[in-house]
């Protein structure tokens, strides 16, 4: 009988270790799954943080190479502006020289016929014959 007691012991012993490493195995398993559901939910976050980082450095890149070429043709514009207002005061520039020297050469002109005037005069009186 005690040897009976004894064998339905360490039988009963056996099954409460089998039950016992069942559910260990159950919650480990249960714990890698809920470890493994965690990690995906924070990874799916992460990934589409990373997806965004990269879309915005494509972005950065962008917008570097076209504020570039933005700045660049701004300076050609500012070039060009410069060299049509360097034109216009030219222009500005000999059409003064031009009124200066209008304004000079009919002065010399204006001078020339008041001067010419009375040597015109005595000229004719001494060249032409006084017969006529």
């Amino acid at each position: 009988m005690l040897s009976r007691l004894l064998k339905e012991h360490h039988a009963k012993q056996n099954e409460r270790k089998e039950l016992q490493e069942r559910r260990r195995r159950e919650a480990i398993a249960a714990a890698t799954c809920l470890t493994e559901a965690l990690v995906d939910h924070l990874n799916v976050g992460v990934a589409q943080a990373y997806v965004n980082q990269r879309k915005l450095d494509h972005e950065v890149k962008t917008l570097q190479v076209q504020a570039g070429q933005f700045s660049k043709q701004t300076a050609q514009w500012i070039s060009m502006v410069e060299g049509f207002n360097q034109a216009l005061k030219e222009i500005g520039d000999v059409e003064n020289w031009a009124r200066s020297i209008e304004v000079d050469m009919r002065t010399i002109a204006t001078a020339l016929d008041l001067s010419a005037s009375p040597f015109l005069l005595s000229y004719r009186l001494i060249v032409t014959p006084k017969h006529i």
